[in-house]
C-alpha cells in the first residue's frame, strides 16, 4: 500500500461503518442512495479499500444516527484498531452477522443479570 493508500485507521472506519449499517438492518444500496454514492463505493469504505473523506464521514454519521466519533471508537493512539488481528477478526465478524446481531440485541434485551448468566451457561452447555 502506497503512502497515499487506505490504512489501518481507514479499515477500523469501515469495519465500524459496515457494524453501524449492519445494527441499523440498511442494505448497502440505502445507505449508497442516502450518501450519493453507488453500493459499491459503500462496500469499498466498508472494506477500507477507499477512505471516507471528512465531510462525507460527517454525512454517514447524521444518516447512520451517530457522532462521528463513533466510527474511532476502539482505535488506539497509534492508529491499531481492537477490531483487527488474532480472535478480534472472528469476533468481530461473527457480531456483524445477521446472526451475531439477533443474538446481541436480544441479549441487550434481558435486563435481569440471573437471566443473563443463565442464557450464557445454557450457550455454553449447548457449544459443548
Amino acid at each position: 500500500m502506497s503512502a497515499r493508500g487506505p490504512t489501518s485507521i481507514d479499515q477500523h472506519v469501515g469495519a465500524r461503518l459496515r457494524l453501524r449499517r449492519s445494527l441499523l438492518e440498511m442494505s448497502q444500496a440505502e445507505l449508497g442512495e442516502k450518501l450519493g454514492v453507488t453500493f459499491q463505493q459503500v462496500q469499498k469504505y466498508e472494506r477500507g479499500t477507499n477512505r471516507i473523506g471528512a465531510s462525507r464521514l460527517f454525512n454517514v454519521a447524521k444518516v447512520t444516527e451517530v457522532p462521528v466519533s463513533y466510527f474511532f471508537e476502539g482505535l488506539e493512539e497509534d492508529g491499531s484498531s481492537e477490531l483487527k488481528g488474532g480472535d478480534s477478526d472472528t469476533l468481530y465478524d461473527f457480531i456483524a452477522s445477521p446472526d451475531g446481531l439477533a443474538l446481541a440485541s436480544a441479549f441487550a434485551g434481558i435486563k435481569d443479570q440471573t437471566v443473563r448468566r443463565r442464557v450464557i451457561d445454557l450457550l455454553r452447555s449447548l457449544a459443548d
